[in-house]
């Protein structure tokens, strides 16, 4: 699997239109608890379903798309934070060490 670089406001937007499902992983790169929580979800993203988008945005560059995906998606700012999008509604919220593939996949299932 691949992380798409979540930078500019035009993809969140597509996010919020688009059926199905989308990931985004919020991530600041100066955090080691963040960094913790983005290696231990790849060792497990494999089991995602492959043609799920998986959106990355970096919170030091882009703090303004951090705050438009808390507007859009209604969600409390956290780092780091993972969205489970569905239909263009957050569907699950996670943050710290609670993010983990195993919850994204039940709630999938």
């Amino acid at each position: 699997m691949e992380w798409t670089q979540l930078d500019t406001a035009n993809q969140i937007d597509n996010i919020k239109q688009d059926q199905g499902y989308s990931l985004i992983f919020k991530h600041s790169t100066r955090c080691s608890i963040s960094m913790m929580a983005k290696r231990r979800f790849e060792l497990d993203w494999d089991n995602l379903p492959a043609d799920m988008p998986l959106y990355f945005l970096d919170l030091i560059k882009h703090r303004d798309l951090s705050a438009k995906v808390a507007s859009d998606f209604q969600v409390h700012h956290e780092s780091p934070q993972m969205l489970l999008i569905k239909d263009g509604e957050c569907i699950l919220d996670q943050s710290h060490g609670a993010i983990s593939v195993d919850e994204a996949l039940s709630v999938l299932a």
